[in-house]
């Protein structure tokens, strides 16, 4: 179906000329010769675009462009001038036009604003469906499991999924935080508008502040540029910071402010950016012992703390461990290209009995490594981590061998560093990236490859 035109111009030679340039082009082309008409006509017709002078009889060509953006303010609209006044070309622009044509018009400038205006619509809507796509990734199902806590905490995601109250999610490492932050954004009116994960712990200190911030020119040796932050990014959307008890005293002071103001202030600005932001923070620590000792802001934890959500660890929902393992067995075997069968039962049933220290992230990560290295079509236990097919567990091991806390970190990293990477290490030991480096340093452990 061809593109349409509406055409406003009271000059008829050139009204007339413009509808022959675009009647050439392919396009269906309507037009008249005044606001009155154009506007009576919109009343019944949906055009692509609208090309209109700003001097017109009656109602002018800048009162009819405010007309039709208060009823559809994704319609293009273009406005024709015979005036080189830049005052003009800045009233149209600032009412919501796309672009402007000054005249004499020139046939090809006029075609390519046209072209321009349409690929840039046509982009948006990709854009739109794409966002919307990317949302169904994250609908309800994905949360996968059908236990009683499981249930129990999709309940209360469902009452809190279109509130504008800020959400506080606990749990340990792996439980799927992330993932639950995405399903309450994207189930919600903000579903259209950015979604921002930001771990707190894996930015280094010196940089979070400039990464959720920006900062203007010359804030800084090195600021060459004014840079955009994060949080900025995040206007209209849902801002998602994970790890949020590991971000400094003098960081959480100037978030508190965001988060009562809704106003961005860049390093070394003094102008703030009004923004509409929902925060939705997770943590795998105690956030009121780290009040209670000074580590964090008392008015910070309460802010963020509007509703909290318990995500529960995979031990304490047992019963969706075999969902969970489909799931992944689906997902990765299309992934690779793999054709397995299923999980022989013997195997199954010993995944089962394991306790999951590193909870849904483990399970995932165990399943993609038995795809990977299974000869046949069926996950055997040979597939599994030695330390889940072993007579002892690592916890065993530790207990028997009374392991300091230590000894404990520096064995778990030498044992899992195969399995897991650095990041999910650090996760599950609940320490940030650079103290597993540190660790590495100092013990003389080589990071696998």
């Amino acid at each position: 179906m061809p593109k349409s035109i509406l055409i406003v111009e009271d000059e008829e030679t050139l009204r007339e000329s413009i509808k022959r340039i675009f009647t050439k082009e392919g396009y269906a082309v309507e037009a008249v010769d005044s606001a009155e008409k154009g506007l009576a006509l919109l009343e019944t017709s949906i055009y692509d675009v609208i090309i209109s002078d700003i001097i017109l009889p009656g109602i002018d060509g800048i009162e009819m462009l405010m007309k039709v953006k208060e009823q559809n303010p994704d319609q293009i609209f273009v406005v024709v001038t015979a005036y080189a006044s830049l005052d003009t070309s800045v009233k149209a622009l600032r009412a919501g036009a796309y672009d402007y044509i000054m005249k004499p018009i020139i046939h090809e400038e006029i075609k390519q604003v046209v072209r321009n205006a349409l690929r840039q619509k046509s982009l948006q809507a990709e854009n739109v469906l794409l966002k919307r796509e990317i949302g169904h990734e994250h609908d309800f199902s994905s949360i996968i499991g059908e236990s009683p806590s499981i249930m129990t905490i999709l309940l209360e995601v469902k009452k809190v999924t279109d509130t504008r109250s800020n959400v506080l999610l606990l749990g340990e490492t792996g439980t799927g935080k992330e993932l639950f932050a995405r399903v309450i954004h994207h189930n919600s009116s903000r579903r259209d508008m950015p979604f921002v994960p930001i771990n707190c712990s894996a930015i280094p200190e010196n940089l979070l502040e400039t990464e959720l911030f920006g900062h203007v020119r010359g804030a800084f040796t090195g600021a060459v540029a004014s840079k955009k932050g994060l949080l900025e990014e995040a206007d209209g959307g849902t801002v998602f910071l994970d790890e949020i008890g590991e971000m400094s005293l003098p960081l959480q002071a100037k978030l508190l402010r965001v988060i009562e103001d809704q106003v961005i202030r860049p390093v070394g600005s003094t102008k703030g950016t009004k923004v509409d932001i929902r925060f939705i923070t997770a943590t795998n620590r105690d956030l009121r012992a780290a009040v209670r000792e000074g580590r964090f802001r008392e008015d910070l934890f309460y802010r963020i703390n509007v509703i909290t959500l318990q995500i529960p660890p995979l031990r304490d929902r047992k019963d969706d461990i075999r969902a969970l393992v489909n799931h992944y067995l689906t997902r990765y075997c299309d992934e690779m290209g793999r054709q397995i069968r299923g999980v022989e039962p013997e195997t199954i049933d010993l995944m089962c009995r394991y306790e999951w220290p590193g909870n849904v992230r483990e399970l995932q990560n165990v399943v993609e490594r038995a795809i990977l290295i299974a000869d046949g079509d069926v996950i055997t236990t040979a597939c599994l981590p030695a330390g889940m097919t072993g007579k002892e567990t690592f916890t065993d091991e530790v207990f028997e061998q009374k392991l300091t806390i230590e000894d404990y970190t520096k064995a778990f990293i030498v044992r899992h560093q195969k399995q897991f990477n650095e990041q999910q290490l650090a996760d599950m030991l609940g320490i940030t990236r650079k103290s597993l480096w540190e660790k590495r340093k100092k013990w003389g452990i080589p990071r696998e490859r």
